[in-house]
Parts: C-alpha cells; structure tokens; sequence
C-alpha cells in the first residue's frame, strides 16, 4: 500500500518534533496521515525543510499566523523550504487522487499567504491554536467530513487499485492495465485527480517504495536507482540516510 513519507527531517536537529496520527477508520480511504511540524523555542539557525516528491494533497495550517492556511500539492522533484528559528504548523495529508476540487485552489509547494478562500479554514486554525494537537482530531474529522459534504474530496478508485498492487507494477502500462483503463484514459484521470502524469506518478511510486526499505524495487538495477533517487532528490540514497530520518 502507498505510504508517502512526505518528509525528511534533518537528524542534527533535535529541537524539530514531528507527529503523525492516522485517521479514524471511516476516513483511511480519504486521509493518509494528521500532522504536527513544530519547535520547541527557537533554533539556533533558520530551518530548511526537506519536503519529498508525493503526490498528495495538504491543508496546511500556521500555528503562528492565523491568518495563513490553505490546500497545497507538491510535485515530482524534492523541494526544500526555509522555516526559520520558529514554526508550528498542523497538516491534513490526503491521500494522491482523492482532491476533487479545482487545480487553481491549490498551491504548489508551501502555503505562506493568508487564506482568501470560502472554506472554514480561519476559523479552524483559530480553534486549532487553542487546544493541543492530541485534542483537535475532532476539528480536522470535522473538516475532512465538511469536504466530502461538498464533494471536494472523495475515494479514488483508481489511485485506490494502483496503491494495492504496487508490487505489481513496473510500467505504466501494468498500471493501466490494473486500473482496466486505456493508455490515454489513465493519462486524463491521473493528471486530472494527481495532477501528474501516469509516468510521473509512477517515479514517485517507485522512490516512496525505497524509503519503505526497497531499495531497487521497480528499477532496472542498482545505478538506475541511485540516478533517479539523486534526480528526485537532490542526494544519492546514502547521503540521505546520514542527513535525514524519514
């Protein structure tokens, strides 16, 4: 099954707390993971934030500026950004497809302006910064169940079957082939609920199965793995694994 790591955070700094809690069992098929990013006073130095290839979509809420909050999607290549001495951010992190909205609410990369969108997203980041995270599942529940109601986000059942038979696929003709779809039919649902191309997804596929510990799944060999983990990456699997966890 697809686990996106979504990040990698630097081993040197101990001050940076990451959590991840799963979503209740009603949602799994929507949500991949609720996340908190934050420190515990300020860093010595600004922070720079090693964000992986996914392709899921965020919402992203700033504990520190209320004001800002938002939807979010990365793309195929690593990305890093600066967080500065202080943050506290508490993420949604849907699974690849199941966004239903339109492409132009969502950000590419960091969401770092104030919101001016119809979404209740203000006000939940006003309520968010009032409780701790272990207490605020019901609001992000909440939100996640608002969502559906209004048809923004729903299971995909195509991402859905490519996910369960990972292990399967090597090109993007098993991929269409698993989904019962066309070449071209695969191509116009992928790029329209992932925002990639069959291809592009199945890149990111392939790296999120060798941070799992497959090093060379799906890859021709050992130096065609290494090729595409530095071009997705920025570092070669070893330089990584000394840098970050994930």
């Amino acid at each position: 099954m697809y686990n996106p790591k979504g990040n990698g955070k630097e081993k040197s700094v101990r001050e940076v707390a990451f959590t991840e809690v799963e979503p209740p069992a009603h949602l799994q098929g929507i949500v991949h993971r609720f996340l908190e990013l934050n420190t515990h006073g300020d860093l010595p130095e600004d922070y720079r934030f090693h964000a992986l290839p996914d392709a899921c979509t965020y919402v992203v809420f700033d504990q520190l500026n209320r004001d800002i909050t938002g939807l979010a999607r990365l793309r195929a290549q690593s990305e890093e950004f600066n967080l500065g001495k202080s943050f506290h951010f508490i993420n949604i992190r849907f699974l690849p497809g199941v966004w239903q909205g339109a492409p132009e609410q969502l950000a590419q990369g960091m969401v770092n302006l104030p919101y001016v969108g119809d979404l209740p997203l203000l006000e939940i980041n006003r309520k968010l910064a009032a409780r701790k995270f272990g207490d605020s599942q019901d609001l992000l529940v909440g939100l996640v169940e608002h969502l559906i109601d209004q048809k923004l986000v729903a299971p995909n059942p195509v991402t859905e079957r490519i996910f369960q038979h990972l292990d399967d696929i090597l090109t993007v003709g098993d991929m269409a082939e698993l989904s019962n779809l066309s070449p071209r039919q695969l191509q116009r649902t992928l790029k329209k609920t992932t925002g990639f191309a069959p291809h592009d997804l199945l890149k990111i596929l392939r790296l999120q199965q060798s941070l799992n510990g497959n090093d060379t799944w799906s890859y021709a060999d050992q130096s065609h793995f290494i090729h595409s983990f530095r071009k997705a990456t920025g570092y070669t699997p070893g330089k990584y694994a000394r840098k970050f966890d994930v």
